[in-house]
């Protein structure tokens, strides 16, 4: 019995240092995968920077390198666990599973960012990644990063989650309904940075009638500098759902203006076109490209209505332009001897009432 015993024991030891030396290999091979690894991704980043102008590509490979150097480790040392037997308890394996989750949740974070701010930088970008709305899209990224690695260590340690999404589905109603309106701001706000209808800059007229000049395009606003020098902030819920005049948008920014002028009935409207023309001509405030032009609008009450069509370089000068060009046009047609008509009434007696005691 006691050889027999002997033999069991010394077969159990053999086993043990078998499965001891093998753990050790595991180990000694996964440090040298991972040191492998590190050096040629090393080596990589070293030639992208040498051939590239860009630096996005090497610090992607960056961001990288050193959590997937220690995710090899880990894996190595779960392995050789697993190989000494002492994987039973499941409290080891979860805890180094853990780990790696939690390594790659800070280093998918990190990607996130270079990835978004590469997009908001590149001449090709989308539109709705821009430098104002990346803080929005990197909290996004958190919080689907956050949410990935929870449910991953909760898989891990065997944690049912279902009541978790319950609970979680619950909170998430009454938020929005609380909520409701900066939810509408914010993904109205996602929609006109994704679309365009307009930018900084640019002069818009409201269906409201409120125009002026856009100062600002944020998530949940949109501020408008009005001729006035007053600052109008209105909800980018109201502006997704509104119609909205783009005078600065189009193949250029020039604006149109339109000097209405009336003259008197018998006046020479071939002599009033080219006076027209030609004050329009010499003016170093509209463009000649498009080209000025005149209109003969219609037949009024008392007037000969014409049209001055001419344009600007941007609709900020409207206000100023019309202004110079109706007290031009008032100089040159009173100097010209062309009449600007305006209502008389012709009163007509019949017989004089007569009036006692007066011859």
């Amino acid at each position: 019995m006691d050889a027999i015993y002997n033999i069991i024991v010394s077969d159990s030891n053999n086993r043990r240092m078998a499965a001891l030396a093998t753990s050790v290999v595991i180990l000694i091979s996964a440090f040298t995968l991972a040191k492998l690894t590190y050096w040629l991704l090393d080596r990589f980043v070293q030639h992208r920077t040498q051939r590239t102008e860009g630096t996005f590509d090497g610090a992607l490979i960056a961001a990288v390198q050193q959590p997937l150097y220690q995710t090899l480790l880990l894996l190595g040392l779960a392995f050789a666990v697993v190989n000494l037997g002492l994987a039973s308890d499941s409290a080891p394996l979860a805890v180094v599973y853990t780990l790696v989750i939690f390594i790659w949740f800070f280093t998918s974070i990190k990607v996130s960012r270079l990835l978004l701010k590469s997009a908001s930088n590149s001449e090709r970008r989308v539109r709705i990644v821009q430098s104002r709305t990346l803080p929005l899209f990197e909290n996004l990224a958190i919080i689907v990063a956050f949410a990935i690695a929870a449910y991953f260590v909760f898989i891990t340690w065997e944690i049912n989650i279902s009541a978790w999404v319950a609970s979680a589905g619950i909170v998430g109603l009454a938020i929005s309904f609380a909520a409701k309106d900066s939810l509408a701001n914010l993904f109205a706000g996602v929609f006109i940075l994704a679309d365009g209808p307009y930018k900084l800059g640019d002069f818009v007229v409201l269906d409201s009638g409120e125009r002026g000049c856009v100062t600002h395009i944020g998530i949940r606003s949109t501020r408008l500098l009005t001729r006035d020098d007053v600052e109008i902030t209105i909800p980018n819920s109201i502006m997704g759902n509104t119609k909205i005049i783009n005078e600065t948008a189009g193949p250029h920014e020039k604006y149109r203006i339109r000097v209405q002028v009336g003259v008197a009935y018998g006046s020479d409207i071939d002599a009033v076109r080219a006076l027209l023309m030609k004050i329009a001509n010499e003016s170093n405030e509209i463009c000649q490209d498009p080209a000025p032009r005149v209109r003969f609008r219609n037949f009024g009450d008392s007037s000969l209505d014409l049209e001055l069509l001419c344009w600007v370089e941007q609709p900020v000068l409207r206000g100023k332009v019309l202004d110079a060009m109706y007290c031009e046009v008032y100089k040159r047609f009173n100097a010209g001897g062309i009449e600007f008509p305006y209502p008389k009434r012709d009163v007509y007696i019949k017989t004089m009432p007569r009036i006692d005691g007066l011859i």
